[in-house]
């Protein structure tokens, strides 16, 4: 029986970072995913290895590094991430090194350690960036500045990258409905065409890994047909 493919997946527990771990698998790839809480029993396949890691943590994610130098990828997709949308002033240190480790420096290191096997094995590099990659909105200056440098990381590799077979694109979702707003103001809206579901995501992870090897989509942008948020209502005791 032939030994299956393997793919890295970061932000695994939960959101885009599942929906992604649950479709790789059903196209047939082995895959070790990545996240503090991430469990192998919420995932019932024997295809499925867990690895517990802190990516806001600089220790715990140079161990993971370590770890990672020891497999063989084929696929490496970066979704772990969170963001705080607040005036710059009312950010605390810890947040803007921690948001800015986890979005950016994390996958930058991951990328890092995981390269070498990624283009000798002419695999896949995905980014999951997001909309504020490509835009600027108030109350989102280091948000968007991680994301931002991740894809500038991503358009940078892939011209250094582009001798060899590896494909790399950078996938920029708008308001998606995940556990990613469960500790922010505000939310998806409820009506289904004006937000994205964390399986059109998995659906454009899909479509990467199906089309011809020759052509690369460097830049995936998604977008809700209609614009809509919903602002979230706080009760007072």
């Amino acid at each position: 029986m032939p030994i299956k493919k393997t793919a890295i997946i970061t932000g695994a527990s939960s959101g885009i970072g599942k929906a992604i771990s649950l479709r790789v698998l059903e196209l047939g790839f082995s895959v070790i995913g990545v996240s503090r809480t991430v469990d192998e029993k919420d995932f019932e396949s024997e295809n499925f290895k867990a690895l517990r890691c802190d990516l806001s943590d600089e220790k715990e994610t140079l161990k993971l590094c370590e770890t990672l130098k020891k497999e063989t990828p084929f696929i490496m997709i970066n979704a772990a991430g969170f963001g705080l949308f607040e005036p710059h002033e009312e950010l605390s240190a810890k947040t803007i090194t921690e948001m800015t480790f986890l979005n950016l420096t994390a996958p930058m290191l991951l990328t890092n350690a995981t390269l070498r096997k990624l283009k000798q094995n002419s695999g896949y590099l995905i980014n999951i960036n997001s909309i504020e990659a490509i835009r600027a909105s108030k109350f989102a200056g280091v948000y968007s500045a991680t994301k931002a440098g991740l894809k500038a990381f991503s358009d940078s590799l892939f011209e250094e990258t582009r001798k060899s077979g590896l494909s790399i694109t950078n996938i920029n979702p708008d308001m998606t409905q995940s556990s990613f707003y469960d500790e922010l103001r505000f939310q998806t809206s409820d009506k289904e065409d004006e937000k994205l579901l964390t399986s059109d995501i998995a659906d454009a992870v899909e479509h990467i890994l199906s089309m011809r090897k020759g052509a690369v989509v460097s830049d995936y942008t998604i977008r809700s047909l209609k614009f809509g948020i919903k602002k979230k209502i706080y009760q007072n005791n």
